[in-house]
């Protein structure tokens, strides 16, 4: 039967987001099923139908995505499958295609994600734009440099007063923090905040923790406790969902916190930061046991536009020839520095639209790229110009996985 592609009907849709779950191997619940409605709109879900029945579904969630010196609007793609009865005939191709489409006739320059294996959004488009890093500290290692010992007061909060205090430093932080995304009222309510129990899975409660600085608001965490004993003997575990601060102090004071909590004797975060100022913070960074991984995936949809939501570091300018066969509407010389204007003059540098995603937020140069073999340099000091200009202060780092 032939395959149809389109947004579910209101009464679709309990079926056809269940459907993306059984593609991971889980069941919707009722109670995921209601929360997710209150955060999807269903004007922004594609579905696939064989027969009438679901059998693919990818959508977004409108962010605001925080570039070196400026916004742009994002489409946070997620809830993306195909039911293993459909795999390797196409239609995630299709579902890719089609979004690309819709997110571009929405006005919004960018698509980010974080992919489930890392092999999939590639060849999409998508580029690493923002690495991750993960924790497994072990707790008795944790001592800081040079430490005057505590400052500040840290509390804990209950569900509703955080939801009162936590999005004022989230917004803070995440202003001036390239890769970060913007959380809505209803994203804090429904999706960031609650404790439901089987998300728990084996593991304590949810912990709100808030920091207060010189009187003032610095930080909060959001963690988990996992109680064990071997020998009588406590060997407890800290799960940090998140831990955010306004400052280098307060990451400091947070950090330190999360590390007394006792009978414990591991603590582990995810997402991390990887330039997190707490590894030059303690004696022995080793023991911060701290992986990389890929993180935060991004895609330029209207790459002029997209370059136009972010700041550059000077005017010298440079051509690139971009490489876009899903997009076409991309493809072809740019103008970078000074503005950003499309161009037939000969270009310095080409690259694909998913090597450019990822130099977009500053967490690779275009001298990194070509080392990788990812970008074609076609005018000497072409490479130079373009790392100069993409230069960011800050390396991007996105704090949710969505």
């Amino acid at each position: 039967m032939e395959l149809e592609f389109r947004r579910p009907h209101e009464d679709e849709l309990r079926e056809t987001l269940g459907s993306a779950v059984t593609a991971f191997g889980d069941q919707l619940r009722d109670e995921d099923f209601e929360r997710h409605r209150g955060i999807f709109e269903l004007d922004r879900i594609l579905a696939v139908y064989d027969g009438g029945s679901p059998v693919g579904l990818t959508l977004s969630v409108p962010f605001e995505l925080t570039t070196p010196g400026g916004f742009v609007p994002s489409a946070g793609v997620t809830y993306v499958g195909v039911t293993p009865t459909h795999r390797r005939r196409g239609i995630l191709t299709e579902l890719m295609r089609r979004q690309l489409e819709d997110v571009r006739s929405r006005g919004e320059p960018t698509a980010i994600l974080w992919a489930s294996e890392a092999s999939i959004y590639g060849r999409f488009g998508y580029g690493i734009a923002a690495p991750v890093a993960s924790m497994e500290a072990e707790r008795d290692g944790f001592v800081l440099r040079d430490d005057r010992g505590p400052s500040g007061l840290v509390r804990l909060v209950t569900e509703e007063q955080a939801r009162e205090l936590f999005p004022a430093i989230h917004e803070r932080v995440r202003r001036a923090r390239p890769g970060m995304i913007s959380r809505s009222q209803t994203w804090w309510e429904l999706q960031r905040l609650p404790d439901p129990e089987h998300f728990r899975q084996g593991w304590g409660a949810k912990f709100y923790a808030v920091l207060e600085l010189d009187d003032e608001l610095a930080g909060y965490a959001m963690y988990r406790v996992k109680i064990d004993w071997e020998r009588g003997l406590p060997q407890g575990e800290v799960r940090v969902l998140e831990a955010l601060a306004t400052t280098p102090a307060g990451e400091r004071e947070l950090w330190r916190f999360l590390f007394a909590i006792d009978l414990t004797g591991k603590v582990t975060a995810f997402p991390f930061d990887p330039v997190s100022p707490l590894f030059l913070m303690v004696v022995d960074p080793r023991r911060l046991r701290l992986t990389l991984a890929d993180g935060l995936w991004l895609r330029l949809v209207d790459v002029e536009e997209a370059l136009r939501r972010r700041t550059y570091d000077g005017d010298d300018p440079v051509v690139i020839d971009v490489l876009d066969a899903l997009c076409p509407w991309n493809q072809g010389g740019l103008r970078v520095g000074g503005g950003v204007e499309r161009t037939d003059d000969t270009p310095d540098l080409r690259l694909a639209v998913a090597d450019l995603g990822s130099a977009y937020l500053g967490a690779f140069s275009f001298s990194e790229l070509a080392r990788a073999g990812r970008v074609e340099e076609l005018r000497l000091g072409g490479l130079e110009r373009a790392d100069r200009l993409f230069r960011s202060a800050l390396t991007p780092w996105c704090a949710e996985v969505f």
